[in-house]
């Protein structure tokens, strides 16, 4: 299905897993959000990963082919990192698991970032990070924080796959006693329940 027909899901409750939901099989055929370059651009931008302002100066500068390019890097990090994580889900990182990511720090060690002195939202003044938005291969940096934040601020013991039969989503479950089970009740979840209320009624049909 194009992705121009279904707005992206960010339902995982951490960005570095909404990441790994743009792409997706939320109903019956796979959606990929950043098939192309436009598509990678409009996620990020959906996603409040990149300034709305710097997305437009990058496409006044760079041709199209050039974000073709960045969106195929960036669902190869997906895949890989994909990977990394439905091989730990359910159980705490360790250090063990560092030597997995150095494909990550390479990644993060490419970034342009500075400090700065700004109006601060509880104060005069405030010290605030950056982005140098310099070329298409910028727009990783905020996907390759996402993911760094995930594996260093994130419990993998609660992260989880979605239950329902051919739903890939995964999400960070934060509620209360760990019980979510569910991409969303909007979706899986009532999709669930009509298929148990299916069942019910047809073992009381047969009994």
């Amino acid at each position: 299905m194009d992705y121009r027909q279904s707005p992206p899901m960010f339902v995982a409750d951490a960005p570095g897993l909404d990441f790994l939901n743009s792409l997706a099989t939320p109903a019956d055929e796979p959606i990929d959000w950043i098939s192309d370059g436009e598509g990678l651009l409009a996620w990020l931008e959906q996603a409040e990963m990149v300034p709305p302002a710097a997305l437009a100066e990058l496409r006044a500068q760079f041709p199209p082919a050039r974000f073709d390019k960045v969106a195929e890097e960036a669902r190869t990090l997906r895949e890989w990192f994909r990977q990394f994580v439905r091989e730990r889900k359910g159980r705490p990182l360790t250090g063990a698991d560092l030597r997995e990511l150095e494909p990550l720090n390479w990644l993060l060690a490419r970034d342009e970032r500075y400090g700065a002195i700004a109006p601060g939202s509880d104060g005069p003044l405030e010290f605030s990070e950056r982005r140098r938005w310099t070329s298409p291969e910028s727009l990783l940096m905020p996907i390759a924080d996402a993911l760094a934040r995930l594996v260093c601020d994130e419990d993998f013991t609660h992260v989880k796959a979605c239950e329902g039969p051919r739903c890939t989503l995964l999400f960070a479950d934060h509620t209360r006693g760990r019980a979510r089970r569910w991409c969303s009740m909007a979706a899986c979840g009532n999709r669930a329940k009509a298929a148990a209320h299916r069942k019910r009624l047809k073992e009381r049909e047969e009994g």
